[in-house]
């Protein structure tokens, strides 16, 4: 009979090897994207889409729909505003929770922008508003030109904080992810307390 002290010895044997393969992973998957030969004759493009990440491509969204939208273009950006500012706390939570360090910025020209945003890496926060926000645009304007364009511009976002090495494809993926979900499930709830 196998006691409960060795299966509990083989799951963490095993849960260390995924881990390691996983990380594995991670970093040639960086160094790919980073050094990839097509990516770079891109390079403005990475760079312009990281700077657009920081909110203002989405912040001038909102302000053109509160500007010249009507009464229900309105509550979708008071929605969403509220969807985000979850999105970010919970971010927040699980970078101090995991405080994954954020790769290293070899081979690269430009000035890292690390300290003035954090130093963790997962998930990332780019990532996470920017998905975050296509599933809202999505669930608001279903309309397929809106969501391709919208995601377009979310994959765009994600892959550039690869390329520029701010954060490994798992954090771009984790965050992709939780502001998808975040969004999901709170887009419903928020339209229903905000008529």
């Amino acid at each position: 009979m196998i006691g409960t002290g060795s299966v509990a010895v083989r799951l963490g044997n095993f849960l260390d090897r995924l881990g390691e393969r996983a990380l594995a992973w991670d970093e040639l998957a960086l160094e790919w994207v980073s050094e990839n030969p097509f990516l770079r004759r891109l390079d403005g493009i990475w760079v312009l889409a990281t700077y657009l990440g920081d909110g203002y491509i989405w912040g001038l969204l909102a302000l053109y729909l509160i500007l010249f939208g009507g009464p229900s273009d309105h509550r979708n950006v008071l929605v969403s505003l509220a969807v985000v500012m979850v999105e970010i706390t919970v971010l927040r939570l699980f970078k101090a929770f995991f405080a994954r360090p954020r790769p290293t910025r070899l081979g690269h020209v430009y000035p890292s922008r690390t300290a003035a945003l954090d130093i963790h890496a997962f998930p990332s926060g780019h990532a996470t508003t920017a998905f975050g926000i296509a599933y809202l645009i999505a669930f608001f304007y279903p309309a397929w030109p809106n969501v391709l364009l919208t995601y377009l511009v979310a994959g765009a976002i994600g892959l550039s904080r690869i390329y520029l090495r701010e954060h490994f494809p798992m954090d771009v993926i984790g965050g992709a992810v939780l502001g998808s979900f975040m969004s999901c499930l709170l887009a419903p709830l928020f339209c229903a307390l905000i008529h």
